[in-house]
């Protein structure tokens, strides 16, 4: 089973392979027991400690909070990606202590979430801008697996389109300038990286100093995409990589190249 993780500090996702998973709606968190709440196309499990920071109303307003959320960020991955999972998807949201306690140690960074089947996070007493990005994130992992489950992307596509969903999907349609520059230095060293360097399915590998530049270049090799050949496109090629399960021929049907073709054309932008 494929598993994605998100950096906390660095806002990114990479892959992780490990086995983790709640137990169910009754095992035991920092409420004693997960609530369980469900939605059209979500099924919730929290155990936020909300009862001794809001008291007992604030955790089923925040589970209705958390669901809003994710429903939005179903419509927008159907709107943006044309993903849209036939099966009701389960997110966990954990205490953030018991979350860290729990994962910490499964990576040399701090992180967010990460999705093994199910979507997993760090919550918070409230929908924070930080906790519904990671939900955003997250549920493009969660998307494409659902709709193609035998499908393993490489690392740089599938990141780099959570990546770009996560920040469309709250308005942000470029690379900012502090990111920009963070890119051209890289480009400047002769760092660049090639996509057969970041065409692994995941990215648990690198470390906590070149794992943030490693997805910051897969975000703007897709943002490159969205920005030169539209967001139609993209959203084109996220539907014929999974109906094809053939990267390749996805990006040479959309984008009339290849993907080693196109990165080639986002490098010049640095030169």
């Amino acid at each position: 089973m494929r598993v994605r993780v998100r950096l906390l500090a660095a806002a990114v996702a990479i892959g992780l392979a490990a086995t983790v998973a709640p137990a169910g709606a009754r095992e035991r968190g920092a409420d004693g027991v997960f609530e369980e709440r469900t939605s059209s196309h979500f099924r919730l499990l929290q155990d936020v400690d909300l009862d001794r920071a809001t008291g007992p109303s604030g955790s089923r307003r925040f589970e209705i909070e958390v669901l809003e959320v994710l429903e939005e960020g179903f419509d927008r991955v159907d709107e943006l990606l044309g993903l849209r999972p036939r099966r009701r998807l389960t997110v966990v949201v954990y205490d953030p202590q018991i979350f860290d306690a729990t994962y910490a140690r499964l990576v040399r960074f701090p992180m967010a979430g990460f999705y093994r089947g199910q979507i997993l996070v760090r919550g918070d007493v409230q929908v924070t801008p930080q906790l519904a990005r990671t939900l955003y994130h997250e549920l493009v992992h969660a998307s494409f697996d659902a709709e193609a489950p035998s499908l393993v992307l490489p690392a740089w596509l599938n990141e780099g389109v959570a990546e770009w969903f996560e920040a469309r999907a709250h308005g942000k349609r470029r690379l900012t300038p502090r990111e920009w520059a963070a890119l051209q230095q890289i480009a400047d060293g002769g760092q660049l990286p090639a996509l057969g360097l970041v065409g692994a399915p995941s990215f648990s590998s690198l470390d906590a100093a070149s794992a943030p530049l490693a997805y910051l270049y897969s975000y703007g090799f897709v943002d490159h995409l969205a920005r030169r050949y539209g967001e139609r496109e993209l959203r084109r090629l996220c539907q014929d990589v999974v109906r094809s399960g053939n990267v390749a021929r996805a990006f040479r049907r959309v984008y009339r190249a290849t993907p080693d073709e196109l990165a080639e054309a986002f490098a010049v932008e640095f030169r």
